[in-house]
C-alpha cells in the first residue's frame, strides 16, 4: 500500500494499523495526517511508547498522556483517583483522535489500560471510548521490556483484548524512504521473510570490521547496557581533562525511586568531560533538545553546569531537570539530575526509530527477535556499517510474527481494494462525514494577522499564566502541556517579572522552605545571590536537602 492510500483510508475515521518494514514512512506518514487533522481543527492526541519516539512527531509518552504512567494495573480506586484530575478531563474532553506511535514497544495490557482510561473519560463503553485511534509500529521490531528486564513477544499489543475489539483496518506501507541501497535493501526484506540466503551472508561479512572512513565516527551499537556502560566509561577516560561529577539527588520509597531511575534513564553519577560525546535523556522543546539529540560537552558555566554543542553547532546551557512518579495526587517519588548520557554507543534497544548515516554494530549475543533487524536497518546504507561481532541467530524473526505479518500484508491489499474501488464523492462524504462528527471545520481556514498578514500565536508564558490562574498546580501545568516542571517553573519566574500582580498563591511551598532559601540567599555574596547552582549548593553544605524546583519554587516567595 502507498502512503497516499494509507492517508486516505485514514480520512474516513476508521482505526487503523499503520505498519511496513523501516524506513517505510510510517512516522512521516502520521506527521501528515497529524496536520490534515489540525487543518480542520480536529484535536489529535499525539503520543508514542516511548520517550525517542514520541519526540520524532512532538508528542509524549501515551502513558503520560492516558495518565497511567507506569502502573502494571489499573484498578477501580485507580481510575476514580484519575477521573478526579481537571487536567485530564480537559485533555480528554477535547480529543477526538489518539495516535499511538511505535506500538510495537507497548505492552498488550497496557493497551488495555488506555483503553479502560479512554472509555471512563468519555463514558462510553466502546473501544477508546469512540475515539479515533491511529496505531503504528513494526511487529519485526523489538517487543516490549517486561519487568524482569527482558524482551517478550507474548507483550505485544496484538494479544490485547483492546486488539481484538478495535476493528482495525490494515494500512501495511511497502514504499521504502530509509535505504537507498538495492542489496541492503534485498537483505533487510529477506530477514523479514524468513528467507536469507549465502549470498545475504556473504554480503554481510563483507562489513566485518570494515573501515568507515577516518573522518567517521559510528554510534556503537550493542546488545547489552553492561558494554555500552564499558565503552562509554572507556571513551571517556582517553578524553583528556577535569572530569566533573554530578550526582543524581531522590525523594521517595527506594522500590519506586528505583522504577523511575530505569524509567528515566538518567545516571546516578553522571560524570563529564569537555569533548565528551553525550546524548539528552528528557524533552525541553524550548530550550532546543529533545529525548536523543546528540552533542558534545563544550565546556562548564561558572556554576558547573556544561554547555552542549549540538550537531548544528547550536549551544545549550544545561540546567537539571526532575522526574516524578505521582499517585493519588501525591508525589511518591522523584529524582533529579542533569539529563544527560555518555554516548559514544547506545544499546540496540534504544536506538529503534534513529535513522543514522553510519553504526559500529556487535550482533554476537543478541537475546531477542528482532535485535539484530532494528539493528541493522537503522542504517541507510550497507557501506555504513561496520560489524565488530556476528552470529547468525541474531537475524531470527518470531515464527508467530511471520504468521502474523503474512495475514497483515493479505488484509491490507484488502483495505487498499476495498478503499480504492470508492469514487471521489463517496472518499470525500466519508471525510466531510468524519471531520463534522468530531466537531471540526470542513472549510480549512487560518487566523491570520489582518496588518502582518502571519499566522497569530499566543507566546507560551501567556498560555502557562491563563492556566496558573485558573488554579492549576506546577505540575499539572506541565503535565497539561506536555512540559518539563523545570520548564513550566522558568515560564512562571518569567510571569512574576513582566507581570507582578499575577496571583500565585496556589503555588506556595511551606513557610518553612521560604525561610530556609531566604536565610542561605542573603548569606551569598552579591555575585551569587538568587543564582539557582551556587544557592543549591550553599543549601546542601547547610544540610538542607532541597531539589533545585524545591529551590526555584522558595525563591519565588523571597
Amino acid at each position: 500500500m502507498t502512503q497516499a492510500q494509507a492517508l486516505a483510508i485514514m480520512k474516513t475515521g476508521v482505526n487503523v494499523y499503520l505498519t511496513g518494514s523501516a524506513g517505510s514512512g510510517k512516522t512521516y506518514l502520521l506527521n501528515q495526517y497529524i496536520d490534515y487533522l489540525k487543518e480542520h481543527d480536529i484535536a489529535v492526541a499525539v503520543t508514542a511508547s516511548t520517550g525517542i519516539a514520541a519526540t520524532h512527531m512532538n508528542g509524549m509518552t501515551i502513558h503520560g498522556w492516558s495518565g497511567i504512567g507506569v502502573r502494571e494495573t489499573l484498578s477501580a480506586y485507580d481510575l476514580e483517583a484519575l477521573d478526579e484530575k481537571k487536567y485530564l478531563w480537559n485533555r480528554f474532553a477535547s480529543a477526538r483522535v489518539l495516535i499511538i506511535d511505535e506500538v510495537s514497544m507497548l505492552h498488550a495490557h497496557r493497551l488495555d489500560m488506555v483503553d479502560q482510561v479512554c472509555r471512563k473519560f468519555k463514558r462510553k463503553d466502546i473501544p477508546f471510548g469512540g475515539l479515533q485511534v491511529i496505531l503504528a509500529g513494526d511487529l519485526f521490531q523489538l517487543p516490549p521490556v517486561n519487568r524482569s528486564g527482558n524482551l517478550n513477544p507474548k507483550d505485544m499489543v496484538i494479544y490485547s483484548q483492546a486488539w481484538k475489539e478495535m476493528s482495525l483496518a490494515i494500512c501495511y506501507l511497502t514504499e521504502q524512504h530509509r535505504q537507498d541501497d538495492d542489496a541492503f535493501l534485498g537483505i533487510l526484506n529477506a530477514i523479514r521473510d524468513d528467507e536469507l540466503t549465502d549470498e545475504h551472508y556473504e554480503l554481510l561479512a563483507t562489513r566485518h570490521n570494515a573501515d568507515l572512513g577516518e573522518k567517521i565516527n559510528p554510534t556503537k551499537l550493542y546488545t547489552h547496557n553492561k558494554n555500552v556502560d564499558a565503552e562509554n566509561m572507556a571513551k571517556l577516560g582517553e578524553v583528556i581533562g577535569e572530569v566533573r561529577v554530578y550526582k543524581m539527588t531522590s525523594s521517595g520509597r527506594d522500590v519506586i525511586v528505583d522504577i523511575l531511575k530505569k524509567s528515566c534513564l538518567a545516571h546516578d553519577d553522571l560524570m563529564l568531560k569537555v569533548g565528551a560525546e553525550v546524548m539528552f535523556i528528557k524533552n525541553n522543546l524550548e530550550a532546543g533538545y529533545v529525548n536523543g539529540t546528540r552533542g558534545v560537552v563544550d565546556g562548564f558555566t561558572d556554576e558547573g553546569l556544561p554547555i552542549v554543542e549540538l550537531n548544528n553547532g547550536k549551544r545549550i546551557f544545561v540546567d537539571t531537570e526532575s522526574w516524578a512518579i505521582e499517585e493519588n495526587g501525591k508525589t511518591k517519588a522523584s529524582v533529579t539530575q542533569i539529563p544527560l548520557r555518555l554516548a559514544w554507543a547506545i544499546t540496540i534497544h534504544k536506538s529503534q526509530g534513529m535513522s543514522m548515516d553510519c553504526a559500529e554494530i556487535d550482533l554476537a549475543h543478541t537475546f531477542a527477535y528482532g535485535m539484530g533487524y532494528v539493528a541493522l536497518s537503522r542504517v541507510r546504507t550497507l557501506a555504513g556499517i561496520r560489524l565488530v561481532g556476528f552470529h547468525p541467530n541474531a537475524l531470527r524473526v518470531d515464527p508467530e510474527v511471520l504468521s502474523f505479518d503474512k495475514d497483515l500484508r493479505e488484509q491490507s491489499k484488502d483495505n487498499g481494494a476495498l478503499f480504492g474501488k470508492l469514487f471521489d464523492t463517496e472518499q470525500q462524504k466519508l471525510e466531510r462525514d468524519f471531520i463534522l462528527r468530531t466537531g471540526g471545520t470542513v472549510s480549512v481556514s487560518k487566523k491570520i494577522d489582518s496588518k502582518t498578514k502571519k499566522i497569530k500565536k499566543i507566546p507560551t508564558i501567556f498560555v502557562t499564566k491563563e492556566l496558573l490562574e485558573n488554579g492549576m498546580s506546577v505540575k499539572d501545568i506541565a503535565e497539561e502541556r506536555g512540559l518539563t516542571v523545570g520548564t513550566i517553573l522558568g515560564h512562571i519566574e518569567d510571569i512574576v517579572e513582566q507581570f507582578p500582580k499575577t496571583n500565585i498563591a496556589q503555588i506556595k511551598p511551606a513557610q518553612k522552605n521560604i525561610d530556609i532559601v531566604k536565610k542561605i540567599n542573603d548569606k551569598l555574596t552579591e555575585g551569587s545571590k538568587n543564582k539557582l547552582a551556587p544557592l543549591k549548593f550553599a543549601l546542601q553544605k547547610a544540610g538542607h536537602d532541597m531539589s533545585f524546583e524545591d529551590v526555584r519554587l522558595a525563591r519565588l516567595f523571597i
